[in-house]
C-alpha cells in the first residue's frame, strides 16, 4: 500500500502537523504557498496520519471527550 494524500489542514496549522509528520518519520512535504503532501506507506502510517490531522480538525472538547471514553473502556 503507498498512496500519496493532500492533506486537508488549515493554512496557519499545516508546519506543525508538517513536523509532528516528520517526527513520525512519515514522508511528507509542505511547500510555501502549497498544500501539505504525505506519502503513506502502509497501516500504521495511515493510522497515524488520521490521528495527527485529527489533532488539528476536531474541536478541543471532542478530543477530550474521546480520550475519556478510551480511557473508561481500558480500565
Amino acid at each position: 500500500m503507498e498512496a500519496s494524500q493532500i492533506v486537508e489542514i488549515r493554512w496557519s496549522d499545516r508546519w506543525q502537523a508538517y513536523r509532528r509528520l516528520q517526527e513520525l518519520g512519515i514522508s511528507c512535504s509542505c511547500s510555501s504557498g502549497q498544500p501539505l503532501k504525505v506519502l503513506v506507506r502502509n497501516t500504521s502510517e495511515a493510522i497515524q496520519l488520521w490521528s495527527v490531522v485529527r489533532q488539528f480538525n476536531e474541536p478541543r472538547y471532542q478530543l477530550a471527550f474521546w480520550l475519556n471514553d478510551c480511557l473508561q473502556k481500558s480500565s
